[in-house]
């Protein structure tokens, strides 16, 4: 296989996440050493572990992400402003927040983008935000006006979903990289295990990937390339 353009430094458009309830110390040490061993960008924790990960990270280039308002996004804004405060605090350098799906359902669009500025407006300026929008459930309307208040909220990422709730697809990234028109970033997440799902993500303009299944798919990589 004549490795294709697009999946070069694969790796560096991975972030792997451990986000199940039954997540341990030892599994938070198994992400962080995999992390590392297979050069991913960036690993993706609960709150509770960012300070772990970022101690077992340090002297390392991946980068530390901690959810906010995860999975459902119906926390209170305050809340979701303190959470995000503390994991930069505990050493995340990015944060994915979950926007109040409730609001995007509701095309209550205006709510999210005043809630996305306050979180923005609250941690340092060199902290990517990335805010997830849950796109399955969403119209495609919804979808686009989504992404908007993500743009209009300061955000540099839109992020299709949790992962809990359906996967990411080709026409979602397609249409959210429209509707972003250039201004953010789109990071896919949810159901990519294979490096075929990378692949046609990546063509169609996503630009992170967020997946339990990082060093699999990098495993396959090099049997493919062979």
């Amino acid at each position: 296989m004549v490795l294709d353009s697009i999946l070069r430094e694969l790796n560096r458009r991975i972030e792997q996440a451990a986000l199940h309830s039954e997540v341990t110390e030892e599994g938070i040490e198994r992400l962080c050493a995999e992390a590392i061993e297979y050069d991913l960008y960036a690993v993706v924790v609960n709150p509770a572990w960012v300070a772990n990960a970022s101690k077992r990270l340090m002297d390392s280039r991946v980068r530390l992400v901690s959810v906010v308002g995860f999975p459902l996004g119906a926390n209170r804004t305050d809340i979701k402003v303190a959470e995000a405060v503390e994991a930069v605090l505990d050493g995340a350098h990015e944060i994915d927040m979950v926007a109040n799906i409730g609001w995007l359902v509701a095309n209550r669009f205006a709510e999210v983008e005043a809630e996305i500025r306050k979180v923005r407006r609250q941690i340092p300026a060199d902290i990517v935000l990335k805010v997830i929008i849950e796109a399955g459930k969403l119209s495609d309307q919804q979808q686009s006006e989504a992404t908007k208040a993500v743009v209009l909220g300061g955000a540099q990422f839109v992020k299709t979903s949790t992962g809990f709730f359906g996967g990411a697809t080709v026409d979602q990234v397609n249409r959210l990289v429209a509707s972003s028109a250039g201004q953010i970033e789109v990071k896919a997440s949810g159901g990519i295990k294979t490096v075929a799902d990378c692949e046609k993500l990546l063509a169609a303009g996503a630009t992170r990937l967020g997946t339990s299944s990082g060093p699999a798919i990098l495993r396959e990589l090099k049997q493919l390339s062979q």
